[in-house]
């Protein structure tokens, strides 16, 4: 039942990692393992992923830290946390990040399938995505086809159109961080990316003109937002 559903596992902890993987594994869970925040973000920007669970002490980049870039990313995707302190400012520090849930070591394996579940049946719920596609106004969008159906025409996005329109539509209404998505569709967020990213701002914004409430803003000193109005 949860064939093709891929996790981002954060785990320092080389064994406790290795046995979780092993577990959701058994599960049917598809699960990509890293050992560190760093290549866990990493992992993040190059990979798709539809949940994330974090340790939060771990070196290179914290559990914190790194959900905090994750967000910049992608602010649906489900998040939780994994701490071996019970502690209450932990928990409220991660809930102010946007955790979904939270989790005290030692666990219960079953009590972390019970959580990963319900967390994925509510963000199904509350989730404005059918079978893959996307309504923008009145415009049909369906991202892995990379298809934008308009009024007058069915438009082909090249790859990093549809990843940018991806991260605009998923993040509507918020603030869609610069840097953030200079790294996660270019890789790097230098000077030139930085003018390239424009240039394809602009190309959307031409494409999605056919209905006149869709703006994207640009946010001084911040980036870009995608509005319906």
């Amino acid at each position: 039942m949860n064939k093709g559903i891929r996790l981002l596992v954060a785990e320092d902890d080389e064994n406790l990692g290795q046995l979780l993987a092993t577990f959701l594994r058994s599960k049917h869970y598809e699960v990509e393992l890293a050992e560190d925040g760093k290549i866990a973000l990493n992992k993040f920007r190059n990979g798709k992923y539809d949940f994330c669970i974090f340790d939060v002490m771990m070196p290179e980049l914290d559990g914190f830290s790194l959900a905090k870039e994750v967000r910049e990313i992608d602010k649906q995707i489900p998040i939780l946390f994994l701490t071996a302190k019970d502690m209450k400012d932990d928990k409220l520090k991660g809930f102010e990040l946007g955790a979904d849930d939270y989790l005290t070591k030692p666990f219960i394996m079953d009590e972390l399938i019970a959580r990963i579940e319900a967390i994925l049946r509510r963000a199904k719920v509350e989730g404005s995505s059918n079978d893959g596609e996307f309504m923008i106004g009145k415009l049909r969008y369906q991202p892995e086809l990379r298809l934008l159906h308009t009024d007058s025409e069915v438009k082909k996005l090249t790859t990093k159109e549809n990843q940018l329109l991806q991260l605009l539509v998923k993040n509507q209404n918020e603030v869609l961080d610069r840097q953030a998505t200079l790294r996660a569709v270019w890789g790097d967020d230098n000077y030139f990316n930085g003018r390239s990213m424009d240039v394809y701002i602009a190309k959307l914004r031409k494409m999605l003109k056919d209905d006149e409430r869709i703006e994207i803003m640009n946010v001084h000193g911040k980036g870009f937002k995608l509005i319906v109005k």
